[in-house]
């Protein structure tokens, strides 16, 4: 059988993920079907937990779940498929798809009988490589405008004015003018700065596969011009998430964007808070990039071993048992019919649904495994914008040279 060349997508696959720490779990029982997932933080007791075993009994089976950090469970598969020791079931990073399944890793569930027919489409497309669908969404996060409502009251400011980037810069002037600090985001030179790039990016018109277009200038142009301004801290540079998170724990900023993985922080935070869409250039909301994970069946030696594993993560992400999953993980659901329940039992999470139902797959657009040639060079033009060391439309002629270099 020929083998595939994986050790060679092993950098394109880290560089697409977030780093973390190290694996946990138990050694798999003999003869028991494997799932791998990146939540190291749910134990046995866990809903997480609970829905595993539960999908694993439906299908008749005893399941041996073993948990990794993101960064330590894209490797793990990539090294156990080349040795033929891949899980059954593997619930992985949705850029990581595309690369494991352009290296032999995963079957399509075309072959499985993974069922994504309730799915919403952007989402799903994160896992379409050349018409090929490898895997099911769990749910998604993505990025949002999360705003201090003292702040913006004592700015004069209407949150619900602000609907393109010109209300929001008017919004950051008045902030500003009245001595508190306007809009802290993460744009540190790793893959978290290009994710929280990305809105103002594609909410300009542009387009990854031309990161030296007119739009794509402008959206470096306007995070550049907050920094000049004052409208956003020097501290951006190397801000991750959390730490861009923290400034705004203070109750000093207006505005951060962050994700709704902060929903629980912004409640404990001990002053009122609201969200509202990135707004794109011109008005509306623009595309956020999704984070979560996808349910996936990578290749195995039995075909009957293929369609059981494919019967254990359609459960996994069925609308029968999503619900608890997505409550556990702090994720949008996947599933319309689904999201509509967590709005009924959250009204807070409606403007998270929203996001996500105008949100992109950074893999989309058939980028695949070119995700992260791109995605390197354009957080390296965000450092060198941001720092003054070129101007911004130089920049991201460099950073196309370099994306165009490396296909």
């Amino acid at each position: 059988m020929q083998r595939h060349p994986i050790i060679r997508l092993l950098s394109a696959a880290v560089a697409a993920t977030t780093l973390a720490a190290c694996s946990s779990g138990p050694a798999p029982a003999a003869g028991a079907f494997t799932v791998w997932d990146p939540y190291p933080q749910f134990d046995a007791s866990s809903a997480w937990a609970k829905v595993v075993g539960k999908c694993g009994a439906d299908a008749g089976v005893e399941i041996a779940r073993q948990a990794f950090d993101t960064t330590d469970l894209t490797n793990k598969v990539l090294l156990a498929a080349q040795q033929n020791t891949a899980p059954n079931v593997l619930v992985v990073d949705n850029p990581v798809v595309s690369t494991l399944a352009e290296g032999g890793v995963l079957k399509s569930i075309a072959d499985t009988g993974l069922d994504a027919a309730q799915v919403a489409p952007n989402l799903l497309a994160a896992a379409d490589v050349k018409g090929q669908v490898y895997g099911v969404p769990i749910g998604a996060n993505t990025l949002a405008l999360y705003y201090n409502k003292a702040v913006l009251t004592g700015a004069g400011v209407d949150p619900a004015s602000v609907r393109d980037w010109a209300s929001l810069d008017a919004a950051l002037a008045k902030v500003h003018a009245k001595g508190k600090k306007g809009i802290t985001f993460s744009a540190i030179g790793t893959e978290e700065g290009s994710f929280q790039f990305l809105p103002w990016f594609w909410g300009s018109g542009a387009n990854l596969t031309d990161l030296a277009s007119a739009d794509a200038v402008s959206a470096l142009a306007q995070w550049k011009s907050w920094l000049d301004r004052g409208y956003a801290p020097n501290s951006v540079i190397g801000n991750t998430q959390t730490t861009s998170w923290q400034e705004f724990a203070t109750g000093e900023y207006a505005f951060a964007e962050n994700g709704t993985w902060q929903l629980q922080n912004a409640k404990k935070a001990g002053f009122d808070y609201g969200v509202l869409p990135i707004p794109a250039r011109t008005g509306g909301a623009a595309p956020a990039p999704t984070g979560g994970e996808f349910v996936t069946v990578p290749a195995q030696s039995s075909p009957d071993a293929e369609k059981t594993a494919g019967r254990i993560a359609s459960c996994l992400t069925s609308p029968a048992n999503v619900l608890d999953s997505d409550t556990a993980l702090t994720y949008v659901s996947a599933v319309p019919s689904v999201q509509e329940k967590q709005v009924a039992a959250q009204p807070d999470l409606k403007v998270w649904v929203d996001a996500v139902k105008v949100a992109k797959g950074r893999t989309g657009d058939n980028l695949g495994t070119r995700y992260p040639r791109i995605s390197e060079p354009l957080w390296g033009a965000v450092q060198a914008a941001l720092t003054g060391a070129k101007t911004p439309d130089a920049a991201l002629a460099a950073a196309q040279a370099t994306a165009a270099a490396a296909k």
